[in-house]
């Protein structure tokens, strides 16, 4: 696996990749540009073209090709390497992977065979009344098999019956949100899955498809691997859709979501609510800069498309907005009006400026003095974060022709608010970052590996020096580097990350050495200098564990041996 994840990496340039994803300016011989794993507002994300990695020094977050995908696109390594593998044509179906668990995995597990176990029932005789419910919605068998969508029995306990079979307990079954009570959580449902970033099932909705007087819709409760403010529906499916379109749709709820793809709209995620988190900013980021709002037309969603436009107009994301009618969303609006009338809102979409400035006139009493000065005032304030002039100036004459001001008067206005927000923008707290500074020991130490991980000649001299590391991290890392190289004939960065991309402590260690910027080269007069530095720690240390072994001793002949190692080890001997 390490030889074919090597040969792909050789054959992908790192730039490419990246720069497909996140703008990059070249400076000198590296590429910059806005490190997606942070909030961050200078590029601070550094690709190397020439060690194919990539180091943000600000969050320090770092790695190569494999590991920038997995963090960016929320890829496992098997999808990474397949999706290279598929870009530079060297076939990955044979490669062995063993997969890692985490403390988790079980939990997926079960969310896994749950969503099989509901699919199966909506497929078998006893899912006839539920299918002709959907079909009645329009939800085809394509659509179905493609979201997954699955139905819960109105029989006892079959699911909790079923996993306590493959080994799961009770209390891990309510904990989980599977079971309540110790009893199936959802009866007689048709099962909608919920997904995470990567794609596993962490959670369902149950909605009700004969008359009850039950909750239309249950979902699953918020647990160790299901928080909805971490995740938005879909989009493990929207993200190549995402990138393809240029644009973002975001919606409230995810059948608005499955709705849009009957009609051919696949750049669809949802936010499974109103409110909007820094998480899922964090995502929405990464699939498009180009965010389209498509909330729902009643008055909570006009108030949640006002609130998102602003929060995502900060982040210097462009929105824009399709106004639904009340009290339409996009499931009823697209099964009532077609395709056609929602391509149509679609491609008229509004600046999320001028969609507020309309819902600013919405019950405004025109005929009062007061009311329209107010208004025009907060039409000059949204007029601030305009940046193209040319419409600027059409906006302030239909303002001065409409209401009849002088456009001087309203251009001064305008440049008032616009100082003023200027002002408040330009008053910062400093901000104290908790950096752990590194002595002089750490830096010659990371200096060493950096200088074996760049020249194959500094290992033979690292092996002969036979240093003694004090941390295990230091020795664990020096050790694979020079078995990678007795392995493999070579050495690089970007091959020795994929090599130790299982080994957590070393990774955390190659973490702080790339983000420091240590020198590539060196002569064997420097690299003595940081021998030099690392013997006279490790001898520093030898003296103060053996003085306070001195102290703790009492036998007058055991003292005299310790005193006298302590006095060869000051004299060099």
């Amino acid at each position: 696996m390490d030889n074919l994840a090597n040969v792909i990496r050789s054959k992908v340039d790192i730039v490419d990749i990246i720069g497909e994803r996140i703008s990059l300016t070249a400076k000198g011989k590296n590429f910059f540009g806005v490190c997606p794993f942070h909030d961050d507002s200078n590029p601070s994300l550094c690709v190397s073209r020439e060690k194919q990695i990539y180091t943000c020094f600000s969050c320090h977050a770092t790695g190569n090709v494999y590991t920038f995908l997995m963090n960016y696109e929320h890829m496992e390594f098997p999808e990474v390497l397949k999706y290279l593998g598929d870009r530079v044509g060297v076939l990955v179906e044979n490669a062995k992977y063993t997969k890692k668990n985490n403390k988790f995995t079980k939990l997926y597990d079960a969310y896994t065979l749950a969503s099989k176990f509901y699919q199966n029932n909506l497929n078998s005789s006893y899912g006839k009344e539920a299918k002709k419910y959907l079909a009645s919605r329009g939800i085809t068998e394509d659509v179905i098999k493609e979201f997954e969508i699955g139905l819960s029995l109105d029989k006892a306990d079959d699911l909790v019956t079923l996993l306590s079979k493959k080994g799961y307990d009770l209390k891990t079954l309510n904990d989980i949100g599977l079971a309540s009570s110790n009893h199936d959580t959802y009866r007689d449902r048709i099962m909608f899955s919920l997904y995470d970033a990567f794609g596993k099932t962490v959670g369902f909705s149950g909605r009700i498809y004969k008359d009850n007087n039950q909750n239309k819709y249950l979902n699953t409760k918020e647990t160790e691997i299901f928080k909805k403010g971490e995740l938005l529906y879909h989009y493990h499916i929207a993200k190549d859709e995402c990138r393809l379109k240029k644009s973002v749709i975001v919606m409230e709820g995810f059948m608005d979501v499955i709705r849009a793809s009957t009609i051919g709209i696949r750049n669809t995620v949802a936010l499974m609510g109103t409110a909007l988190t820094k998480e899922q900013i964090t995502l929405l980021k990464r699939l498009s800069n180009n965010i389209i709002l498509c909330l729902d037309g009643d008055d909570a969603g006009v108030h949640a498309t006002l609130n998102i436009g602003e929060v995502l107009g900060a982040e210097n994301i462009e929105v824009k907005v399709i106004s639904l009618p009340n009290p339409d969303d996009p499931d009823t609006f697209i099964l009532n009006n077609g395709a056609e009338k929602f391509n149509n809102l679609l491609s008229s979409a509004l600046n999320f400026s001028d969609y507020k400035m309309l819902k600013l006139r919405e019950n405004v009493d025109f005929r009062s003095d007061e009311e329209k000065a107010n208004y025009i005032n907060s039409v000059l304030k949204e007029m601030v974060k305009i940046t193209d002039e040319i419409r600027i100036e059409v906006m302030l004459k239909r303002l001065a022709k409409e209401f009849d001001i002088g456009y001087n008067t309203l251009q001064m206005r305008l440049y008032s608010f616009k100082k003023s927000t200027e002002e408040k923008q330009n008053v910062k707290t400093p901000v104290k970052k908790d950096v752990k500074k590194k002595d002089k020991y750490v830096k010659a130490v990371e200096q060493i590996l950096y200088f074996m991980l760049n020249n194959d000649w500094v290992i033979s001299q690292v092996e002969k020096e036979k240093l003694i590391l004090s941390e295990e991290a230091m020795r664990k890392t020096c050790s694979e580097i020079i078995y990678f190289y007795k392995q493999n004939g070579f050495i690089n960065v970007a091959d020795f990350y994929t090599y130790v991309s299982d080994k957590d402590d070393i990774l955390v260690l190659l973490n702080s050495i790339l983000a420091d910027g240590y020198n590539d080269k060196t002569t064997k007069e420097e690299l003595n200098l940081y021998f030099k530095a690392v013997k006279d720690y490790t001898v520093k240390q030898e003296i103060k564990r053996l003085n306070t072994l001195l102290r703790k001793e009492v036998d007058p002949l055991e003292q005299a041996l310790i005193a006298e190692k302590v006095r060869k080890l000051r004299i060099g001997e």
